[in-house]
Parts: structure tokens; C-alpha cells; sequence
């Protein structure tokens, strides 16, 4: 049965089966595996336990995550309040700010300045759900300028399933602060590889955020 496991989880994580993809038939996966249909129902029950699979009625098996690691991360996000889950995206957003000031290379930078202005443009049309993407997407750019993909993984599992949390606090905000939101002084300590000048930005909207919850 771990061999199962182990070649399903390959095809998700490899992005053969994506997220929502349903499951081939039985038959086919068995052939495919080479097992017999008990076996392949306690893989299958395995990683449907583990959160990579989901078992639909009337829809059958579909896959729920894209790796072991993001359905823990899922797991434990459902089972921890905001406060606390976001406690831990922020304190990542000030090691990839002040990792991005010292590797950032001049293609990170302007990645980092185009979702800049993606936030800019949808702050003028005062369109918040178009800028909590954009903002969302300005900081995943900060954290690819770290040049750490371990931290890049760990950063893309605890955002997504937040997106709509961050939404909900963010239009609680009326009128919303656009201003306030993009982050000119921190582009800005990238952009001259200020460390602590973006260690210490980071500090303080983390502080500003957690008075705002």
C-alpha cells in the first residue's frame, strides 16, 4: 500500500493530477499500480486521511491538496484561530523582506515594483478585491526575491487559504486605507538592500495589523 501512496502522491505533486482533478476509475488505477482493488482503496483512504484526496458523493475521489506538506498546513490553519495563523505569515514576510533586501537581484526587484503598481492601479480604481490580490501577489514577489524556496513553499501554503480571511478584515476598514496598505518604504529598503531599514518597516505594519485584529 505505501508504494501506492507514494506513486499518487508523486502524480499530485507533479501536477499530473491538479487540485479538483478527479480520479481515474478503479480499474484503470489498478492497472496502472499493478494492485489489487482492497490495496488500492486503503491508499486511497490514506490520503483522502491525510488530506491530499477528497471523496465526493455522487462526484467520487478528486484531489484536495497539492502535497503532504500543504494539506498539513491546511489541517492546521482550519484548526487555529486568524490571530494565530497570521502571526506566523507576517513573522515570514519579515525574514523573506530582509533576506529579498540582501539577494534580491535586479529581475526580482522589477517583479517586486510591477506588483507595485498592480496595487497602485487597483487603489485608484478603488477596487478591493482587486488590490487584496495584488497585494497578496506583492508580497509572494518579495518572498521569491529571498531566493529561498523552502520559505517561497511555506509562504504559498499558509496564504492561500487565507485570501478570504484577509479580505474580510481588510473591507471592515471604511473608508479603506490604500495608502497605508502599499508598502512604498519597504519596496524602497529592497530596492538599496536596506536590512534593517526593511526588517524594521515589516516590524511595524505587523504590529499595525495584529492593533487592527
Amino acid at each position: 500500500m505505501d508504494q501506492v501512496v507514494s506513486q499518487i502522491e508523486h502524480l499530485i505533486e507533479s501536477g499530473k493530477w491538479p487540485i479538483g482533478e478527479k480520479l481515474p476509475p478503479e480499474m484503470e488505477l489498478m492497472e496502472e499500480f499493478g494492485v489489487s482493488r482492497n490495496t488500492l482503496r486503503e491508499a486511497i483512504h490514506a490520503l483522502v486521511h491525510a488530506g491530499l484526496l477528497e471523496t465526493k458523493q455522487g462526484s467520487g475521489t478528486v484531489v484536495r491538496s497539492s502535497s503532504a506538506l500543504e494539506a498539513a498546513f491546511n489541517r492546521h490553519i482550519e484548526k487555529s484561530n486568524l490571530i494565530d495563523t497570521l502571526e506566523v505569515r507576517l513573522a515570514l514576510e519579515r525574514e523573506a523582506a530582509e533576506m529579498a533586501a540582501k539577494h534580491r537581484t535586479e529581475e526580482a526587484l522589477a517583479e517586486i515594483e510591477v506588483c507595485m503598481a498592480q496595487c497602485q492601479a487597483a487603489a485608484k480604481k478603488d477596487d478591493i478585491e482587486e488590490f487584496v490580490i495584488a497585494d497578496i501577489t506583492f508580497h509572494k514577489a518579495i518572498v521569491k526575491a529571498s531566493n529561498n524556496q523552502l520559505l517561497q513553499d511555506l509562504y504559498e501554503y499558509m496564504t492561500d487559504p487565507l485570501y478570504s480571511s484577509i479580505h474580510d478584515i481588510m473591507i471592515m476598514d471604511i473608508p479603506f486605507d490604500y495608502d497605508k496598505e502599499i508598502h512604498h518604504e519597504l519596496v524602497r529598503a529592497i530596492r538599496e538592500q536596506d536590512v534593517e531599514g526593511a526588517r524594521k518597516y515589516v516590524n511595524e505594519y505587523i504590529h499595525a495589523f495584529k492593533e487592527r485584529l
